[in-house]
């Protein structure tokens, strides 16, 4: 038993201490790497916050998209197809906004004047609409393209504390610079981690806003039409609905003779 605690123990101390892991590094760095660590912490925990709350709000409002395409246009009137839907939701704000424009063109004399405060009125709904989409995305924008950069600060001071080793030193042996390059090479990594998921989540969160921007416009212009046709024209009727049996072609009439 002596003889196998003594090897054991010759065994750990003869065993390496790594001197130079993550929190090594961060203890060496100082508040600059600490500095550098938290700013990059504070922009993931904010790019992946608004990629899941907006990652969310899409996907009620692409509900609410299938679910009006099923409903709405069956209801005999606007008014009662606004109903039918969401109090809060986008598309009950956008009839609510073409009805109350309607009501607010009565005052307008000329014709053309009366389309284009319609249209003006559900163009800004739809605007606004838009605008509370694209909220946050200028945020994973910006740490798409800056957060590169915050980790090449600490990169940079790494490096410089790596120069100074060596001229302390008066060589560069890698016991002495070992320390500083790691913390430069955590520094770009960490940098790197933040910024790739910022650009792909706001690829991907622009993309699903342009598919619900194209619906948005085109149940605007449903709205504005049924409302210009006194509710003789109707949007898209649900999935599955049969269309209207189109009527018998009349014979063509015979050409006139001289």
């Amino acid at each position: 038993m002596l003889i196998v605690d003594i090897l054991a123990a010759a065994g750990e101390a003869a065993a390496p201490v790594n001197k130079f892991g993550f929190m090594e590094a961060m203890e060496q760095g100082g508040a600059v790497a600490y500095g550098t660590v938290i700013v990059l912490g504070i922009m993931s925990f904010g790019s992946f916050y608004i990629l899941l709350t907006k990652y969310f709000e899409q996907g009620k409002l692409m509900r609410q998209g299938r679910e009006l395409r099923a409903n709405f246009w069956k209801a005999p009137s606007l008014r009662e197809g606004a109903n039918k839907l969401d109090k809060n939701s986008a598309w009950r704000q956008i009839a609510e906004d073409g009805m109350l424009a309607e009501e607010q063109a009565k005052s307008l004399v000329d014709e053309t004047e009366r389309h284009d405060w319609l249209h003006g009125t559900l163009s800004r709904s739809e605007n606004s609409i838009n605008a509370k989409l694209a909220s946050g995305l200028p945020f994973l924008a910006t740490v798409g393209a800056t957060a590169p950069f915050v980790g090449l600060f600490g990169t940079v001071v790494g490096i410089y504390r790596a120069l100074i080793a060596i001229g302390i030193a008066g060589s560069a042996s890698i016991d002495k610079v070992a320390g500083p390059v790691g913390e430069a090479l955590i520094m770009t990594a960490l940098g790197l981690v933040v910024a790739v998921p910022a650009v792909l989540a706001y690829n991907y969160l622009q993309a699903r806003n342009k598919n619900i921007g194209e619906t948005l416009t085109g149940f605007s212009t449903d709205v504005l039409a049924n409302i210009a046709s006194n509710g003789a024209v109707k949007g898209a009727t649900a999935a599955g609905a049969k269309p209207a049996a189109k009527p018998a072609a009349k014979p063509a009439a015979a050409p006139a003779k001289w």
